[in-house]
């Protein structure tokens, strides 16, 4: 049965994902039977700085053994993540057939399908009981989002009574127009940055309260200057984000460094608690 895909499924579509990151394991050398969380590292947290900022994430709050929803989990690494150093139970939930399927089959993979669960449907209806998650987190996500009213009052519904929201976002910083490709958009079309003030004021209509956030645009760029020093000097990495953002890879690359650069985006993370 085809599936008709949107215009925000279209853009992160790479046929054969798993497929493709398999056959480059195996052209590393990794040994399929005992292939771990950090063999697939490089390819499997897709945004600005990986699972480090995953790790920062999550030692913001107390996360262990609680159950955490992943809005937007990509092919899985922050949910494997999670599972494994945090001992939680972890859902995730993605837009993509293609990432949820991958996501998937990596945890079998990696020996965490057990342990994980991937469902693929969208933000903005989820599929969960009210009150269900003790956490609920984001990254790099709200960007495709246009309802990001109805986004977030769905994650509201799904917390549990003074349960905790993490994001870690791009946003936009001043009114100059950014150039395209974009990791998240090849044009404007599904492309829809916020201000911080309107995320900021969006949640506290939700009434969440907000316990902290954190500018990380200087990591950011930090974190991009040393990837494009490393790809001149070594060339592009056999395993790495370019698999999931393909032949531009290097044009979305620059241009995302420039506007952070030039501030007209933003990099930000905020805890917020689901007040009562």
């Amino acid at each position: 049965m085809s599936i008709l895909l949107s215009e925000t499924e279209k853009h992160y579509y790479r046929l054969n994902l798993y497929n493709d990151i398999v056959d480059r394991l195996q052209k590393l050398g990794v040994d399929l039977s005992k292939t771990t969380r950090e063999d697939i590292q490089a390819v499997d947290e897709f945004h600005v700085r990986g699972a480090q900022v995953s790790k920062e994430l999550a030692d913001c709050i107390k996360l262990k053994g609680v159950k955490v929803l992943d809005v937007g989990c990509g092919i899985g690494g922050p949910c494997r993540m999670l599972a494994d150093e945090y001992n939680c139970e972890v859902t995730g939930i993605d837009l993509s057939h293609e990432f949820i399927d991958t996501a998937q089959k990596l945890s079998v993979l990696t020996g965490f399908n057990g342990t994980t669960k991937f469902v693929q449907g969208n933000a903005c209806n989820l599929p969960f009981e009210d009150n269900s998650f003790d956490v609920v987190w984001t990254q790099h996500v709200q960007m495709n989002v246009l309802n990001k009213a109805t986004f977030y009052a769905e994650i509201y519904r799904v917390l549990k009574p003074n349960g905790t929201f993490l994001y870690y976002d791009i946003l936009k910083g001043n009114d100059v127009p950014i150039d395209y490709p974009m990791p998240w958009a090849n044009n404007s079309d599904i492309s829809f940055l916020a201000k911080s003030e309107e995320i900021e004021s969006l949640l506290w209509e939700l009434n969440f309260e907000k316990v902290r956030f954190t500018n990380q645009t200087k990591p950011g760029i930090e974190f991009f200057e040393k990837l494009v020093q490393n790809i001149a000097q070594n060339g592009p990495p056999k395993l790495g984000l370019n698999v999931l953002m393909g032949e531009t890879t290097k044009a979305k690359i620059m241009n995302l460094l420039t506007g952070l650069k030039e501030e007209r985006i933003l990099l930000q993370s905020g805890v917020y608690k689901k007040s009562i």
